[in-house]
């Protein structure tokens, strides 16, 4: 057991254990039973592009998501279109950012407050549902571990002649800029580590690099953010703040306050409270801020801050752990397993929900296999709204011999994600011209009423000329067939 290994031989098992150990929790239903939601079907059909269809595509919508769908197109021209390829760079993201908060735990709590904090990390309810997504954002909570495990280093090697420490700070710039490439709100990081300075009392020379080499960071994302705000409406489907919306932002700080208090912090020391409390607690208050000026509250847009949250319970274990040693000198070592192993078994109910079709609000897969059982060839096909095309591109098999009446451009030649659609009355034309009509649309309990023109001339028509003859709900999505009255 890890207990009763000698202190010399654990330095690489803080780190190699937790990153194990998140890798198992990701592989374990990494398929969901076959089933992807519609984020992951953007990243799918996009990464199915070309290169040059990716980056005409950004020009029009998701620039903010660019560098991660290159990214994907590379991985899924290597390894083939499938679930595993889609959420494996996810596991081993998260994986990553473990063993950066065990290496962090480990240099400023002890082994024991850095195997706690990195095996907790996989554990948190939020890491585990975006631990097998296919999106970006574990990829920035990486990041956002390497650049907190870096600026700890800085702090914590004391200065000296012939130490170099610009390779260092080099590599926290690039790694901030790329996260901040993934996601550019990512880069709340950056006042999240002005807070620790302060809490550590850092020297002017450290707080000028932090300031030049964060402000290059800054520089090289600009263009990003200023061209993605062209791109706004992309979120203006996100509900403006409100306070119930901050429940869970709030059990969070509590939290992380708790383990923090158990850490007992000192003003004017490098620990793991003066990196996990601000790292948690900035991005947080930070993106809430923003939200009351344009409304952007999603908890995924600022996972990176479990890393402060993960760091912080590690310390609260390694404390719990120095003191029960003085009372129990051969078991406290075991409190930390422990732990863990409890919260595996008073987590299981959200660990198995979180690997389930149901987590998510729809199933593009799932909707196609019933397209392909109902479907005949010559039929008709409409989405409802537009962006539920997305089924027909993640598995077009499903939907060979089917027409799609409306569309007029494909994504691809309109360089959009769900392609651009006929005017209202070329839809009611070609309509009127079929014998039978698959509607692929969402599920009763998940759809919201569609402004559109396009929709609403598809819904007149069938209500008009055409019956039900079947009708299929299946994971948040819906196919009904119509037949001509």
């Amino acid at each position: 057991m890890l207990c009763h290994i000698p202190a010399a031989r654990r330095g690489p098992l803080v780190w190699l254990v937790p990153s194990l150990w998140t890798v198992a929790l990701g592989l374990w239903g990494l398929s969901r039973q076959d089933s992807v939601w519609r984020d992951e079907a953007a990243t799918w059909q996009v990464a199915g592009r070309s290169t040059g269809e990716i980056l005409r595509m950004l020009g029009n919508v998701d620039a903010v998501h660019g560098l991660y769908y290159l990214l994907m197109h590379g991985l899924f021209a290597l390894f083939g279109a499938s679930t595993t390829t889609l959420r494996l760079p996810s596991v081993l993201a998260v994986a990553a950012a473990a063993a950066c908060v065990a290496v962090i735990g480990r240099r400023l709590g002890g082994f024991w407050a850095g195997l706690g904090g990195g095996m907790a990390l996989g554990l948190l309810p939020a890491v585990q549902f975006y631990l097998q997504e296919g999106r970006p954002y574990a990829l920035v909570a990486a990041g956002a571990g390497l650049s907190t495990l870096l600026l700890v280093s800085l702090l914590s090697e004391a200065p000296g002649p012939g130490r170099r420490s610009w390779p260092r700070w080099t590599a926290y710039a690039v790694t901030v800029l790329v996260c901040a490439l993934l996601n550019w709100l990512s880069l709340l990081v950056l006042p999240a580590h002005a807070a620790t300075l302060w809490w550590v009392r850092a020297g002017r020379r450290v707080w000028l690099r932090w300031a030049a080499y964060g402000a290059c960071a800054v520089a090289g994302a600009l263009p990003l953010v200023l061209f993605s705000r062209s791109q706004s409406d992309q979120v203006s489907w996100i509900p403006p703040l409100t306070w119930h919306m901050m429940i869970g932002p709030a059990i969070l700080l509590t939290l992380g306050g708790v383990c923090a208090l158990a850490d007992r912090p000192r003003a004017g020391r490098l620990s793991a409270s003066a990196v996990g409390l601000p790292l948690l607690a900035v991005p947080q208050l930070g993106l809430i801020g923003i939200s009351l000026v344009q409304p952007l509250f999603l908890d995924r847009y600022v996972l990176f801050s479990m890393a402060g949250l993960a760091l912080l319970i590690g310390a609260g274990l390694g404390a719990a752990v120095r003191s029960a040693r003085p009372l129990f000198p051969r078991g406290a070592g075991l409190l930390v397993p422990a732990a863990i192993g409890v919260s595996v078994l008073a987590l299981l109910p959200v660990e198995l929900d979180k690997r389930a079709p149901a987590s998510r609000v729809d199933d593009v897969l799932a909707v196609a296999g019933e397209v392909a059982r109902l479907g005949r060839p010559g039929d008709a096909v409409l989405f409802v709204p537009a962006a539920r095309r997305d089924t027909a591109l993640v598995s077009p098999g499903a939907f060979a011999g089917l027409t799609d009446v409306a569309l007029e451009r494909s994504p691809v030649a309109s360089a959009t994600l769900k392609g651009e659609e006929a005017d209202p009355a070329r839809i009611r034309e070609a309509l009127l011209g079929q014998r039978r009509v698959l509607l692929v649309t969402d599920a009763a309990e998940v759809a919201k009423p569609s402004g559109a023109a396009r929709d609403a001339a598809k819904a007149a028509v069938l209500k008009e000329r055409f019956k039900v003859v079947e009708d299929r709900q299946v994971r948040g999505r819906r196919v009904t067939v119509y037949e001509r009255r």
